[in-house]
């Protein structure tokens, strides 16, 4: 596969699943009085700009975009539910936030490093710009230690 599509592609995934878990969160914290509301939010839409870059960049090259798996989705959905109940503090759901950053991070750092001489530039700072914001996300998350 053409690398520069596998990076989209990447992005793309990362993007649909964490758009649906910060929504879904954000759904179970909405009567609750958490501080975190605001960055989720902020977190969340830039999240939807990198999905929606990814989306048209797919579509351009004529390549389908990698939805999440249902159950991927719904396990992801049932065990935000649970923490949320279990506790709903900021420092948990940051922390829970940074965990699912995290795996995000180490792929697009692997997938940098990997195709680095092979990708062309604009690729690879789409790829270098996404992998900052989600480090800046974490950044934001630790905050609320």
């Amino acid at each position: 596969m053409n690398e520069n599509i596998e990076l989209y592609k990447h992005i793309n995934k990362d993007c649909d699943m964490a758009i649906f878990t910060m929504e879904k969160l954000l759904k179970e914290i909405k009567e609750k009085d958490n501080k975190i509301k605001n960055l989720i939010e902020d977190i969340l839409k830039e999240y939807k700009k990198f999905y929606e870059d990814s989306k048209k960049y797919l579509k351009k090259c004529k390549v389908c975009e990698e939805e999440n798996s249902t159950s991927s989705k719904m396990g992801a959905g049932m065990g935000i539910k649970k923490e949320v109940q279990k506790d709903n503090s900021d420092a948990a759901i940051a922390s829970m936030m940074i965990e699912g950053i995290s795996m995000g991070t180490i792929e697009m750092e692997k997938k940098i490093i990997n195709y680095k001489d092979i990708v062309s530039h604009k690729e690879l700072n789409m790829a270098k710009e996404f992998l900052k914001f989600q480090e800046r996300s974490i950044s934001k998350l630790k905050e609320f230690f």
